[in-house]
């Protein structure tokens, strides 16, 4: 499956083992939960989708990799202790606490949380002093005598043999206690997480031509030679701040994630040429309604790859605004949530400026902690920042006004969040805007119902912040070629029935 797929699966297991009886018993009992097995190549996303699962059930997230891990690292250090048998005195060897049991623990006194997933990668492959005791682990959930806490769930990871040279094979009693579940790379799922994360468009508009590019791993004369989809995300993340610190990509770069020198070569001549699209098009007059003849002529006579090139652009740019207009949705409601908050506060407090301080202090509080919990998304984090910054502006304004009384602080507080909610409906009538003129273009641009404009609508449908916006706000040009483009799918449905009746 893919891991999409692994996700749901692994999402719905630590649902159902973490319900609970009328009487407030886990349904499953605590030994009888088997960890889950994710087996999949280096690079794919496991420890991702972990993230993303404990985000989603907000619940908290403890990660290993196993690798690191020596025997007393994780089973704890011995020391003697004196017991008494049959009436004789004698020295026995215990165990202080595993120090990756004491990391539930400690997440747990700092963030609240009772409830998470213990995840370790990397378990077949663990030393050989660490092996007997991670198959211990396996069976019963315990390093030494320190069990994993209830409520935690274990999640595991691994590499197939071929990947890594000291995988160990697990015998049938231990495959016997583990849910396993097999994953392989997926560009198509992987393309919906890279536009969550904001990965660069000449990223994911190299691998929509050269697919096959995505993930390989081979074995060559040299050595290994490969490309994961952490390299692809990792060269983003770098591939950004060069074009922000205008330092040249360079193929000499691209190597250095990509360790495959005839696709990193292949990305690195890509990437110029897209560089030139993109200071060709000015996508920023597409999405303004100027284009002009000029750029609309090249995108008429440009080649479908270079076509593809600009989709990316355009599509790039529209996710941009469009996560802007999701994230102050999100900052206006947790404003609202403030608001509330400290117009209870202003009835008896005196001191408003401490008030919304303390609100301030709240903010922050839940990115620190939602941080040390591992189930802090990037909007939600994004979201925060901007309401603590709106509220920045709020806790100067109060300080500069000096309002005599609660009332008169609300007020004060309420007109600034007016004005916040104004500016977030303008911004709306931008992007929608912008939707409709990246239709227009691509209309004068490409035939009605061609390739160009399926896919557009296509990458539209499968964007979460596009589907948000459009969902809520609507955009007719959208409706217009969704509608279009339903229709020529059930047409070809209907004439390949009818072929089928008349053989």
């Amino acid at each position: 499956m893919n891991i999409k797929q692994a996700k749901e699966d692994i999402k719905n297991a630590v649902s159902a083992y973490l319900t609970k009886d009328q009487f407030g018993n886990y349904v499953i009992p605590v030994e009888r939960q088997r960890p889950v097995f994710l087996m999949g190549a280096p690079g794919i996303g496991k420890t991702a989708i972990m993230e993303q699962i404990a985000q989603e059930l907000q619940i908290g997230l403890i990660s290993y990799s196993m690798t690191h891990h020596t025997r007393q690292s994780a089973l704890g250090l011995p020391f003697i202790v004196k017991k008494s048998y049959g009436g004789e005195e004698y020295s026995v060897s215990e165990y202080t606490m595993s120090e990756i049991i004491a990391s539930i623990y400690d997440l747990m006194e700092v963030t609240g949380l009772k409830e998470g997933i213990l995840f370790l990668d990397e378990i077949n492959c663990v030393s050989e002093t660490l092996a007997p005791s991670m198959l211990q682990f396996l069976q019963y959930k315990t390093f030494g005598r320190h069990s994993v806490p209830g409520g935690w769930i274990v999640v595991t990871a691994g590499n197939p043999p071929e990947y890594n040279n000291s995988v160990r094979e697990f015998d049938i009693v231990t495959w016997d206690r583990l849910k396993r579940i097999d994953v392989e790379a997926d560009y198509e799922v992987w393309k919906e997480y890279a536009y969550v994360r904001g990965v660069h468009p000449a990223i994911t508009t190299y691998l929509d031509i050269r697919k096959d590019d995505f993930y390989k791993i081979e074995t060559t004369v040299d050595g290994k030679s490969f490309v994961t989809a952490r390299g692809w995300s990792d060269l983003s993340d770098m591939v950004k701040l060069y074009e922000q610190k205008q330092i040249p990509v360079t193929e000499q770069l691209v190597v250095q994630y990509l360790q495959n020198k005839k696709i990193a070569k292949s990305f690195a001549v890509y990437y110029d040429l897209f560089q030139k699209y993109r200071s060709d098009y000015q996508v920023d007059k597409i999405l303004s309604g100027k284009a002009g003849k000029e750029i609309t002529g090249r995108a008429q006579a440009a080649k479908f790859d270079e076509r593809l090139s600009l989709l990316g652009l355009l599509i790039d740019a529209l996710v941009g605004v469009l996560r802007e207009v999701f994230a102050q949705e999100g900052a206006v409601m947790e404003l609202v949530n403030c608001l509330k908050l400290m117009r209870a506060d202003f009835v008896v407090e005196k001191d408003f400026t401490e008030v919304v301080r303390r609100r301030i202090l709240a903010e922050r509080n839940e990115i620190s902690v939602g941080k040390k919990a591992g189930n802090l998304s990037a909007d939600r984090e994004y979201i925060l920042n901007l309401t603590i910054a709106a509220l920045d502006g709020q806790l100067e304004l109060t300080a500069q006004k000096a309002p005599a009384t609660g009332d008169a602080a609300f007020k004060l507080l309420k007109a600034d969040f007016d004005k916040r909610k104004k500016a977030l409906t303008k911004n709306v009538t931008q992007t929608d805007t912008n939707l409709t003129n990246v239709f227009q273009f691509c209309e004068e641009a490409f035939q009605a119902g061609s390739q160009e404009l399926l896919i557009l609508v296509t990458e539209l449908t499968a964007n979460s912040y596009a589907a948000h916006f459009i969902g809520k706000y609507g955009c007719q040009a959208y409706f217009r070629h969704n509608k279009d483009m339903l229709f020529t799918e059930r047409k070809k449905d209907i004439l390949a029935e009818i072929d089928e009746l008349m053989k």
